[in-house]
């Protein structure tokens, strides 16, 4: 891991270089991160999309990936997921044939979450999502 930040309770970051570990290392963080937010109850998910994405940034991006979670003020809400890379080029979705190994992180992301998408940033790209949590 190349950084970490928990600036104000409500915000965690990661950076990761560009390496296979990182997303092990990036699903392990973000379940115990949300376990000590008492958001159990979204984890398995949270670190399946953050792990599909990733895996994404490692094949296509070649510098620092970026983790960072953003829980609501309130005991329900939405928490907010990013992962970034230097690559600015947005993903593009597949649709993945039955035989294939890859393609479908994507579709997961846009089936399994509240809201997804990308955006430019001044060196690459950020994908989001949010999950809704339960009250």
């Amino acid at each position: 891991m190349i950084g970490v930040s928990d600036s104000d309770g409500d915000c965690a970051e990661w950076v990761f270089p560009a390496a296979p570990a990182a997303v092990g290392s990036a699903r392990s963080l973000v379940r115990g991160k949300l376990h000590g937010w008492d958001l159990d109850r979204v984890g398995d998910i949270t670190a399946l999309l953050v792990s599909e994405l990733v895996t994404n940034a490692l094949r296509h991006a070649t510098g620092p990936i970026g983790v960072r979670l953003r829980r609501p003020a309130g005991p329900a809400g939405v928490l907010l997921v990013e992962v970034s890379d230097p690559l600015p080029d947005p993903p593009r979705a597949r649709v993945a044939r039955p035989g294939d190994e890859g393609g479908r992180g994507l579709q997961l992301v846009a089936s399994s979450a509240r809201r997804w998408g990308t955006r430019p940033g001044g060196t690459g790209k950020t994908v989001w999502f949010e999950l809704a949590l339960p009250e």
